[in-house]
């Protein structure tokens, strides 16, 4: 399908059970050899075609058995409760990778998750300071996670490592941070200081702009 006006434009966290530094950034295999996480947005200006998504938050739960260019992945998109009608579709429409040119970051989804479960309708909590490398988002009753700086191991003092992606097609680049993660929904697991991710993204059909 042929891409579509829309844009992202936002904060945005990924968060999974790997050990610091995401394998996947580095065409690595997952540090357990498989991977669960999620990805996470607050939209601050973005649309789909005439319909805005200004100010509105998503999740998407995942779930691979291997790497993730192995596919066979499972996803459970969660989506702000406060979202209209209208909203949802944009939001599912741009999520599908429908609507996106090949080897972008949602038409690459489109191609290695196999299983999508039923989407889930919550109210967000969204808190976002990527300098700091603090963050959290809360979804209802089946999402929660926390970001915190990196600890030295010997002094306690926070550690800051930055990644930078200059053809990345999910961001530019990323603070690397540490994250608790419980997750309730279709995917359950948990984590404890695991890997996270937080950057500022603006994501069109064309791949990432910023």
């Amino acid at each position: 399908m042929a891409a579509s006006d829309w844009r992202l434009e936002g904060e945005w966290m990924k968060n999974c059970n790997c050990a610091f530094g995401c394998p996947c950034d580095f065409n690595a295999l997952p540090t357990n050899g498989y991977c669960k996480g999620l990805v996470g947005m607050r939209i601050t200006t973005g649309h789909f075609e005439d319909v805005k998504l200004d100010g509105l938050c998503f999740a998407v739960v995942v779930d691979f058995p291997g790497a993730l260019h192995q596919g066979n992945g499972k996803m459970q998109p969660i989506v702000d409760e406060r979202a209209t009608p209208e909203q949802r579709q944009a939001l599912f429409n741009i999520l599908s990778g429908k609507y996106s040119a090949e080897g972008t970051l949602f038409h690459i989804f489109s191609l290695i998750v196999t299983t999508i479960h039923d989407p889930i309708f919550a109210p967000f909590e969204f808190s976002f300071d990527k300098d700091g490398r603090v963050a959290k988002l809360v979804a209802g009753s089946v999402l929660e996670t926390e970001v915190e700086p990196i600890k030295n191991p010997v002094t306690g003092a926070p550690h800051r490592i930055q990644v930078v992606m200059p053809e990345g097609f999910e961001h530019r680049a990323a603070e690397v941070a540490s994250a608790n993660i419980r997750s309730a929904g279709a995917i359950p697991f948990e984590t404890q200081g695991t890997h996270s991710s937080l950057a500022n993204v603006v994501q069109t059909p064309e791949g990432v702009a910023a």
